[in-house]
């Protein structure tokens, strides 16, 4: 099956998931945790101060990107790790950037 033929018989929950990847990536400050965790694992508060945003931002938005499952997370104590969780999608970031970088 083509590409096309593919597109053509998408299901509704593809459909969805598709969507919400997108609408993942549609948001400023989501785009530029993905991009930090490209580098590596992360602790909230690394984050939060990284990229100077509050924490309960930055977890409001972890929570978003867990239940896409864009990002996972690790407990040390009661410390959160986050790292990237779907490399396909860091991937595509990592295109979108580099596409915007040489307009």
């Amino acid at each position: 099956m083509t590409f096309s033929e593919e597109a053509q018989h998408l299901d509704e929950e593809t459909l969805f998931v598709v969507s919400q990847t997108f609408k993942a990536l549609s948001d400023p400050t989501r785009i530029r945790i993905l991009n930090l965790l490209c580098t590596g694992e992360h602790s909230v508060n690394e984050i939060a101060e990284t990229l100077n945003l509050s924490q309960s931002s930055v977890s409001h938005q972890l929570r978003f990107l867990k239940n896409l499952r864009l990002v996972k997370y690790r407990r040390a104590g009661t410390t959160l790790f986050y790292s990237e969780d779907d490399e396909h999608i860091m991937n595509l970031l990592k295109q979108a950037i580099e596409h915007a970088a040489h307009h």
